[in-house]
């Protein structure tokens, strides 16, 4: 059995970084797990539930109204805390959410079009249906604007319930509802563009039009510099902002825009590198410091280039960004939205609210018979088959799952109902009552169907994987 092979030369360890390392090392495991940033979303909508209907609520309140401004004399944004973080905030994590789906659709499980065909006819069930039951509730008036809202799935905290499952499911299930969720996000940013726009103002529209068109060019150029695309996406932001367009589409679009293709493919890394590693040894002068070393430290340097080199200008964004956008701003947008003031002496008035009803019954029933229901025709008419090792019950489970709206649901809410402070109470509350209904729903159906079910591939446990190979919306 070979041993573990020696590296000469000296590590420069300072006095307490080895005991440092001791105790940061399973704090970052613990943050990179899937898990993860579902329980601190979780804990952020609880804490923001206990202020609001506590006697700190109107201190909360009051202090997402505060007016924020940055700008110039002559041009100024000024827009209250919460506005600032539903307009700039998420649109860093539509620019993940963006991101995602790219790789998604050009390398991963919605490439192949036969494979993606099952949680596509899923998910487009589970967005059509609960859209159905809340117009048929709300078919008229200002209420009708709510008929996006249902159609939402928070992947966070839906991948947070089933992975406490553990081996209970087979890992194919986790793969589902991660494709389906991403379907789900691709429509919601459908709907946000085509159904939720404001008044457009055409002279901002044509200069967010003027720099989509610049950033297409820089692809099509070969242009990898990730600082020029976000220097140019930040003004598109501005444009959008201004246009009546959501801001928060401009993350979307870039992401689109923002290369794919590494520069090298990892033969031609290869080479490179040893090419590289060659020069380093010629630049190499035994006992010397390479802070006095030119030539050792540009090739050096050159060596890091080229890692870079190999890796997509999108796969670098997506990874540097995916955890200040799933523990950072995820959990401000709860903390900022989900505060809301339960009247527990007029539930009922609550539950039985036009607003929250279709809602509610929307989360509920129609991700059950949207999800459940489609994914049983197509398979029955053959048009697909159910990946190995999953049966309805599993699909039943996730349909379920699929009903924890939360975050995107919120989104949606806050632009439908942005006029009608009444209705938007109405529409949170459905949401919150709605998503812990679907979700321990969820988690009790596959816990208590998992025992009796027991998967044809025998797969292995599920284990949590990097935050930045998953989706979190």
């Amino acid at each position: 059995m070979k041993g573990k092979r020696r590296l000469s030369g000296k590590e420069h360890v300072a006095p307490w970084e080895r005991a440092l390392d001791r105790v940061l090392s399973p704090i970052e495991v613990f943050i990179h797990r899937q898990t993860t940033s579902g329980v601190l979303l979780m804990l952020c909508a609880v804490v923001a539930l206990f202020i609001a209907n506590s006697q700190w609520a109107d201190a909360y309140h009051h202090f997402f109204q505060l007016y924020m401004t940055i700008g110039l004399e002559n041009f100024q944004l000024s827009k209250s805390l919460h506005h600032w973080i539903n307009d700039g905030f998420m649109a860093l994590f539509f620019l993940v959410v963006g991101l995602e789906l790219k790789r998604e659709l050009l390398v991963g499980e919605l490439a192949n079009i036969k494979q993606a065909m099952l949680p596509i006819i899923a998910a487009v069930g589970g967005m059509l249906v609960p859209a159905l039951i809340y117009f048929t509730i709300n078919p008229s008036g200002h209420t009708a604007n709510g008929w996006g809202i249902p159609m939402a799935t928070d992947i966070a905290f839906a991948l947070g319930a089933l992975a406490l499952l553990g081996k209970r499911i087979p890992q194919s299930l986790l793969m589902f509802l991660v494709a389906l969720a991403i379907v789900d996000d691709l429509g919601a940013v459908v709907v946000i563009a085509l159904f939720y726009t404001d008044t457009l103002n055409m002279a901002a529209l044509a200069l967010a039009g003027l720099f989509i068109f610049t950033l297409i060019c820089l692809n099509l150029g070969g242009v990898r510099k990730l600082s020029t695309y976000l220097i140019i996406g930040a003004f598109l932001w501005v444009a959008m902002l201004k246009s009546g367009v959501h801001a928060t589409l401009a993350g979307v679009i870039l992401a689109f825009i923002i290369p794919m293709k590494p520069k090298y493919d990892p033969k031609r890394f290869l080479s490179l590198i040893n090419n590289s590693v060659q020069n380093i040894k010629n630049a190499y002068r035994k006992n010397e410091n390479i802070i006095v070393n030119d030539t050792l430290r540009s090739r050096v340097r050159a060596l890091g280039e080229g890692v870079n080199l190999v890796q997509a200008p999108a796969q670098i964004l997506e990874y540097k960004i995916h955890l200040p956008s799933a523990y950072l701003i995820i959990p401000i947008f709860a903390l900022a939205n989900a505060g809301v003031p339960i009247d527990w002496s007029n539930i009922d008035g609550i539950v039985f609210h036009p607003v929250a009803m279709g809602i509610g019954l929307g989360l509920v029933v129609g991700k059950l018979i949207g999800i459940a229901g489609f994914t049983w025709v197509a398979v029955k008419a053959g048009i697909c088959d159910l990946p190995k090792g999953l049966n309805l019950h599993h699909i039943i489970g996730v349909a379920f799952m699929g009903g924890i709206g939360f975050t995107m649901s919120i989104f949606i809410a806050e632009l439908g109902f942005a006029h009608h402070p009444e209705d938007l109470l109405m529409a949170k509350t459905g949401i919150l009552f709605a998503s812990l209904t679907a979700g321990l729903t969820g988690f009790i159906w596959l816990y208590l169907t998992a025992q009796k079910e027991k998967p044809l591939d025998d797969p292995q446990p599920i284990e949590d994987k990097p935050a930045d190979n998953q989706s979190l919306t």
